[in-house]
């Protein structure tokens, strides 16, 4: 049963305004599901979007932002909850901690790197989450085709493809995670 979901997304303010929608799509929509909604606690770019949206619609909004971050002014203080850290790994300590879902909407590096640790994470079965990726006009086919290159040369086992859920938009994504079935994966490495 799905309470909370750690939403990880790109901060800046300097991309295509149907990212932007997006953002705010799925903010407005965890909302409505009274789904509080746990993010980076950035204010700008998607994740500030993401988490006015939300909170716009009565949605209880969780923000973790590391202190150096929050001191050079971008993070966003009017959230619900307002978590500080002392750095990058403590922040997603807490945001894999506190959400019941994982979800990925397009970014940069920190988004990659934050959505390949929840993957990375569930395939060593330390979490069952479901992890989803919002793959608007196939953001992510390119890690995708990644994945796939590492069961081609053996690195990567092919039933991991299924760890996580590249949704469309943000409807499929939204119905992908109200009927995840956890499921266990075989060993990592059993050949």
């Amino acid at each position: 049963m799905i309470g909370s979901v750690t939403v990880f997304c790109g901060s800046s303010d300097a991309v295509d305004p149907k990212y932007f929608d997006a953002a705010v799509e799925l903010g407005q929509k965890l909302a409505k599901r009274k789904w509080r909604l746990i993010y980076g606690g950035g204010g700008v770019g998607l994740m500030g979007a993401l988490a006015r949206a939300a909170l716009g619609q009565g949605g209880h909004v969780t923000g973790v932002i590391p202190r150096a971050l929050l001191d050079l002014g971008v993070g966003e203080t009017q959230v619900s909850e307002l978590v500080v850290t002392d750095g990058l790994r403590d922040r997603k300590a807490i945001m894999d901690e506190r959400g019941d879902a994982f979800v990925a909407l397009p970014g940069g590096l920190g988004t990659m790197e934050e959505v390949l640790e929840a993957l990375t994470l569930k395939q060593l079965g330390y979490h069952r989450k479901p992890v989803a990726v919002l793959d608007l006009d196939g953001f992510f086919d390119p890690l995708w085709a990644q994945f796939q290159r590492g069961i081609d040369e053996g690195f990567i086992k092919p039933e991991f493809l299924d760890l996580w859920y590249p949704a469309p938009d943000v409807d499929a994504l939204l119905r992908y995670l109200e009927g995840y079935e956890p499921h266990r994966y075989g060993f990592k490495w059993t050949r």
